[in-house]
């Protein structure tokens, strides 16, 4: 017999059929009822408590695990605290200083200027046929990206799908490039472009090959005409971007010298960086690292509030070099990459190996931030034949 129906059966039995009999039998039945689903939950929780054995063992984190989670855990902490105190410290440079970003981009790249107290500043954008200059070119660079991969495999005809639906492309472009807004020897080299590229394109795929020798003589006959078009874009995008920022600079007056500035690059752009090289006619070799900066990022175009949190953190970062140590350019450069130098160099010695480190320099250098080191050999495209 269940404890149930024990219970049940006893509280039947011992009251009178009484009103009073009749309220304890249902509260003897509440009783009965409560047995019922506390012995089903035991035998329930005996049965997960079972299941849970399977996929839940012991913890045996060792007490210097623990602690050394306890430290670590600090560090992630830290990164939570200097991001919301990074926004105080960009809102605070903001409300003090104008700042002036050179963004890379397609169309020449933005400028844009932030001054305390006002909506951003976006400059006009450069004028259209540096991009029509620039695509023109592009189109060259993109044949020959297509084609070369094949040059070793003349059985391989996965290029020419490609390859004939960009030749559509390009006859358009050729078409209306007489319409294009720009001076008649720049749409007169463009054209020729387009031209002979449509022509090697037409030879490869009745050809069914891609062969070196014309590759090479592709290149030839394109390389002088590419020259063309790329000094005219830079001419172009050069004098738009110095004449906004000489409209900017006497806008500001003397706050000029309490603007901050920074261009982005990525590392094929970094050498001869144009919108850097801009700047720096206006801020001078002194503002070099301290206030104009050239921040490499990852792609070639970031965000102006990605560039603006990378500018203010180098920025905000020098009070805290200047607080522990006596610099605020120290955090300019790697924190541990003195003592790393030193230790490398140490190392080097044990293994009689010779060091290759650059030359040591001063926390505040202004000088440029690319290549400098002069050398034989070609610096532009002008040296080459």
């Amino acid at each position: 017999m269940s404890r149930a129906t024990s219970i049940h059966d006893h509280c039947g039995k011992s009251l009178w059929p009484t009103k009073d009999g009749r309220i304890v039998r249902r509260f003897c039945a509440g009783i009965a009822a409560a047995a019922v689903i506390l012995s089903h939950s035991a035998i329930y929780a005996d049965d997960l408590s079972a299941g849970l054995k399977t996929i839940v063992g012991k913890l045996a984190a060792s007490p210097a695990e623990i602690a050394t989670k306890n430290v670590l855990a600090l560090n992630t902490t830290m990164f939570d605290l200097y991001s919301t105190s990074a926004q105080l410290i960009k809102a605070n440079i903001l409300a003090h200083h104008p700042v002036i970003l050179g963004l890379f981009s397609g169309a020449g790249g933005r400028f844009i200027l932030y001054r305390p107290g006002e909506a951003p500043l976006e400059a006009p954008s450069v004028p259209v046929s540096y991009q029509v200059l620039k695509s023109v070119g592009h189109s060259t660079m993109a044949v020959s990206v297509v084609v070369m991969p094949y040059l070793e495999s003349p059985e391989d005809k996965s290029w020419m799908a490609s390859l004939l639906a960009y030749r559509s492309q390009m006859q358009s472009a050729l078409d209306g490039i007489d319409k294009s807004d720009m001076p008649a020897d720049w749409r007169a080299t463009s054209r020729t472009i387009l031209q002979n590229n449509i022509a090697f394109i037409d030879e490869c795929a009745a050809k069914g090959a891609i062969s070196l020798e014309a590759l090479q003589a592709f290149a030839k006959k394109q390389g002088p005409l590419l020259k063309r078009n790329i000094t005219w874009a830079a001419q172009t995008q050069v004098a738009h971007w110095m004449g906004v920022i000489d409209g900017w600079k006497k806008m500001l007056g003397s706050q000029w010298e309490q603007t901050y500035a920074a261009s982005n690059t990525i590392y094929v752009a970094r050498q001869n960086n144009i919108l850097f090289s801009v700047l720096a006619q206006y801020f001078g070799p002194e503002a070099i690292n301290n206030r104009l900066m050239l921040i490499e990022t990852i792609s070639f175009t970031t965000t102006p509030d990605e560039l603006l949190d990378s500018l203010t953190r180098i920025i905000g970062d020098r009070s805290v070099g200047a607080a522990f140590f006596g610099n605020s350019h120290l955090m300019d450069f790697e924190l541990m990459g003195g003592d790393a130098r030193a230790a490398i160099l140490a190392e080097d010695a044990k293994r009689g190996m010779t060091p290759v480190l650059p030359p040591a320099v001063p926390f505040g250098s202004h000088q440029w931030p690319t290549l400098i080191t002069p050398g034989p050999g070609a610096t532009s495209l002008a040296d080459l034949p």
